[in-house]
């Protein structure tokens, strides 16, 4: 169990999200860097959809009601437990009274902090992952009691464990994501995949806005709003890229010029505003599953 102190930025619990409810118009939501969220758990021994705070562009500072293990991933942050100081991606053990300090310090924008048990909270159709905008949870808040349930193993077994990211998750600021060709893919000239593309601050959980030269479109037909998917990358008006996270709008109306894959998503949350420099490639649909499959059986080792 603990206690929120302080709170700045968007801390809300997240779990795998909420699957099979996009044809009403919901969408999955869920942890927006689904590796960093699967790791925080497996480090825990939590099962697989156990649900986890997510930290974004801000920070917590929290206080340990009883004895507990915690961890930490993501990136740009740095945990401060007690008079310790400890790096992401690794489990740790707090004693009542303890105050923990999920630290923003750059270079990412979202960390994932776990408890052995995993917390409790009601869940809303099969999930208890925050979605804002359709009145889905709510902001983590100072006076909150965070309520956990029973670890999997005694405390002392559970901790001083730590998984190395950089071998299959190449967090980066300068990064080249992976996109397979969306559906309006030949309405645009070549500008997207020969340009470089920052974050603007124009940004959340639903998408990132990217700035750079204007994508031209060869065909101005307008089209009849479609589905989208988490990656989906939508060309505005004015020639800029929005990439679909995951709170993503299920249907849109701006043509898809490309999808970012599954692998590479984690990478795109962690861009900074006005610092990273991304570039996209095309991929083969086969190309992009064996991706996937290779860090989906990663994620799923114990730790």
């Amino acid at each position: 169990m603990l206690e929120a102190l302080e709170v700045s930025g968007v801390a809300t619990f997240q779990d795998l999200g909420r699957s099979g409810y996009q044809q009403y118009g919901l969408p999955v939501s869920g942890a927006l860097d689904w590796f960093a969220y699967q790791i925080v758990n497996r480090l825990l021994h939590n099962s697989q959809n156990a649900v986890v705070l997510e930290i974004g562009l801000g920070e917590i500072v929290l206080q340990a009601k009883r004895d507990c293990a915690l961890a930490v991933t993501g990136a740009g942050f740095e945990v401060q437990n007690y008079v310790w100081t400890f790096p992401l991606w690794t489990s740790f053990y707090v004693r009542a009274g303890w105050t923990v300090r999920i630290k923003k310090i750059g270079g990412g924008n979202w960390a994932y902090l776990g408890i052995a048990g995993g917390f409790k909270t009601p869940q809303v159709l099969g999930s208890a992952s925050a979605y804002l905008r359709g009145g889905m949870g709510r902001l983590i808040q100072a006076g909150d009691i965070l309520e956990s349930g029973t670890p999997s193993a005694e405390l002392s077994k559970l901790v001083a464990r730590n998984f190395a990211p950089q071998a299959a998750m190449p967090y980066s600021q300068t990064p080249t994501l992976g996109v397979i060709p969306g559906p309006q893919r030949a309405r645009f000239n070549h500008t997207f995949f020969e340009t470089e593309y920052t974050v603007s601050q124009s940004f959340d959980r639903m998408g990132y806005r990217l700035a750079g030269p204007a994508v031209q479109a060869l065909d101005q037909t307008e089209l009849i709003s479609e589905g989208m998917t988490t990656g989906s990358i939508q060309i505005t008006p004015q020639g800029q890229p929005i990439v679909m996270l995951a709170d993503a709008p299920t249907t849109g109306g701006y043509p898809k010029i490309a999808n970012v894959i599954t692998a590479d998503l984690p990478i795109l949350a962690q861009c900074e505003a006005g610092i990273s420099r991304i570039r996209f490639k095309e991929v083969s649909l086969e190309e992009a599953q064996a991706k996937y499959k290779a860090l989906a059986q990663t994620a799923a080792k114990p730790c």
